[in-house]
């Protein structure tokens, strides 16, 4: 999901990078190699507009979720030291003990 998100976040800026700077202010012009009219030139601006946000919303979203993930999986392991450390001391207390799980 991070990489989806700084995906779309790099979309959006090339659009809008390019609409500014190769763009006549007026005509519409040229962008990335099509012809546009004003209308149309806004309108691949509002949608860069939104690929930068829905980019953000993504990529935040993503970020938490790895985090999350991350710590949980961190938490998982530290348990599973501790069960391992006590199994280990029952064993070393009681040689002759077996496990028996029910």
């Amino acid at each position: 999901m991070v990489i989806l998100g700084l995906g779309l976040i790099i979309l959006g800026g090339i659009a809008v990078l390019s609409a500014l700077f190769v763009s006549e202010p007026g005509s519409g012009g040229e962008l990335l190699g099509f012809n546009v009219t004003t209308l149309e030139s806004f309108l691949v601006g509002v949608a860069a507009g939104a690929a930068i946000l829905w980019g953000f919303a993504i990529l935040k979203w993503g970020t938490k979720r790895s985090l999350a993930h991350r710590r949980e999986r961190k938490e998982l392991t530290e348990l599973n030291q501790k069960l391992e450390r006590v199994e280990a001391e029952r064993r070393t207390e009681d040689p002759e003990r077996r496990d028996t799980t029910p």
